[in-house]
This record gives C-alpha cells, structure tokens and sequence, in this order.
C-alpha cells in the first residue's frame, strides 16, 4: 500500500478524491430513490446516457475554461457567449448557422485574450464587462423577448439524436476534449499555458510569447462556450434569453474540483472531466430530492471557495 501511494502524483489525488465523491453521490442517490421510489435509476445505462448527454454542454464548456484557469485567469463571458452564439446561429439558420456561432465565441474570445493581455485589465473584470455588452447587444436584437426561430437540422442532430444508442452529443463532448487534451499534453502552446500560468514574467523572459498564449486560451474559451451554446439551442429546439447563465458556476467548480490550481499553473485535463462527471451526478441527486437551484449555487460556490483557500495556503506555504 505505501509503495503504492508512493507512486501517485501530487496532481492526481484530486481526481482521485473526485472520483471516490462520484461513487459517493451514486450509493447515497441509489440509496435514496430505492428508499422513497422503490426503485434504483441513477445505475441503469439509459439513465446514466442521458445524464452525460445534458453534462456534455457542461464539459464543453469547462473544457474552454480550463486552459483559460490554468494561465491564472478567468472567463465570466460565458454565459452570454453561449447565447449569442445560440441566438445568432438560431437566426442565421441553413448551412452558415453553426460557422456564424463559433464566429461570435471566436470573437468574444479575441477581444477578451486582448484586453487581458495587452491592456493588462485584469481578467475577471475585463470578461465580465464583455458579458455585459454581449447581453446589452441580444436584448437589442430580440427586443428582450425570446426569439422566434428554431434551431436547424444540424443542431438538433448534433445535440438531441443518437449513434447506437449514445447521444451524438456525447461524441461531440469526446471529440472537443481529446483536441484540447492533445493541445494541452502535446503541443508548444499547451506547455506555453503551463509556463504562463505558473510564472508569466519567467515564460516572457525564456522566449515565450505570453501574451499571444493568454489570447490564444481565451479564444479556445470563447469557442468551446459557442458550440456549447450552439448544442444547447439544438437540443432545446431555439435559443432564449439566459440560457447560459446556469453554466458559469458549475464549469468553474468542474475544473477546481478536477484539480486545477485556480491560480494557475497546473491541472490535467482529465481531471476536467471527472469534475464535471461528478458536478452533472451531483445535480441530478439534488434534482431527485428537490433542492432548490438556490441551494446549487451555494454548494457550488462554497466548493470554490474552499479549493480558493486551500491553494492561496498551499502558494504561501511554497513561496
């Protein structure tokens, strides 16, 4: 046993952690519905498919996250990139629909990764005012009502059907993760975000274009919340006002809980989707006993709050 621990790596005792927390969630869900309903839901296939499907907008959107988290930085612009993405591409309809949505999340993305990097306004408050235009401009062009058009074909295809039996979603979740999860592991630039993050001033003095890499994070941010949108659309059927804003929290937690030092620096990837794993089967057992979105939201933010804590004592201690 000890030769065992030996063996595992600081980064992987969170997603360790992580993953004893979803088999948790699942005996005490089972334990719970068999209790009141007689029955046993959270372990059956089609239960549990359906589960991921609606958490692959999530992980999509964590995904994006996560590469702009590991630079120590943060995108409150979600939310409503999802929309826009979702609204514009809804209005667009035909063939440029999708290429119309991940314009708009390629765009938000550029003007955040500019802001933060060369105008050096600190990222939580420079994503956070764009999320404010991007709304201020959807009102603008739907009157503050939901729009009238629906989602296309391909939309709905993408985030509502099914391949023997999984939801194309979920491949499209799978697909998106080994790209970033490739760029992160793989490539220059994904080592570039891991310098940055962990000391910016020492990855520009080594010859790292940092302030490339912060726009590049951002931009990867920007498009995972646009397909996330774009999905979203697709398998409500159209877009709606706010239809982003349930997203922000839980993919931050997602990415915290998966182990990513939220102030930069490090994570792997897998721990991403482990957390969001564990953030969708958490919300399910809490939709099953009925606890309030308001409840969520604090679970959620005492979740960041802690791991917040936990890393400021872990940075001081190193430093």
């Amino acid at each position: 046993m000890a030769s065992l621990l030996a063996r595992i790596k600081p980064d992987d005792f969170p997603i360790l952690v992580a993953s004893g927390f979803i088999v948790v969630i699942l005996l005490a869900g089972t334990g719970y519905t068999l209790a009141t309903l007689g029955t046993a839901p959270l372990l059956t296939p089609n239960y549990l498919l359906t589960q991921l499907q609606t958490g692959a907008f999530l992980g999509i959107v964590a995904a994006g996250m996560m590469t702009v988290i590991l630079l120590g930085h943060i995108d409150l612009s979600v939310p409503w990139t999802m929309t826009a993405a979702a609204m514009m591409a809804s209005t667009i309809g035909g063939p440029a629909a999708i290429p119309t949505g991940l314009a708009i999340g390629l765009c938000v993305g550029l003007v955040n990764g500019l802001g933060v990097a060369y105008l050096r306004i600190p990222s939580m408050i420079f994503t956070l005012g764009v999320d404010s235009v991007m709304r201020g401009l959807m009102v603008a062009h739907t009157g503050g009502f939901a729009p009238q058009d629906t989602a296309t074909d391909l939309m709905r295809y993408l985030a509502a059907d099914k391949i023997l039996g999984i939801p194309v979603a979920i491949f499209v979740w799978a697909a998106i993760s080994v790209v970033i999860a490739a760029i992160l592991s793989r490539t220059a630039f994904g080592k570039a975000i891991y310098a940055t993050g962990n000391r910016e001033a020492a990855a520009y003095l080594s010859g790292i274009r940092t302030r490339w890499v912060i726009v590049g994070a951002f931009v990867i941010s920007g498009l995972c919340a646009a397909s996330a949108g774009i999905l979203l659309a697709g398998y409500s059927n159209k877009a709606y006002q706010g239809m982003g804003n349930a997203y922000l929290l839980p993919a931050i937690a997602a990415v915290v809980i998966g182990g990513t030092h939220i102030l930069g620096g490090r994570g792997r990837f897998i721990g991403t989707v482990v957390g969001v794993i564990l953030i969708v089967l958490l919300n399910s057992v809490l939709s099953i006993m009925q606890m309030p979105e308001a409840g969520r939201q604090i679970i959620y933010g005492a979740v960041i709050i802690t791991m917040l804590l936990v890393y400021g004592r872990t940075a001081r201690v190193t430093s």
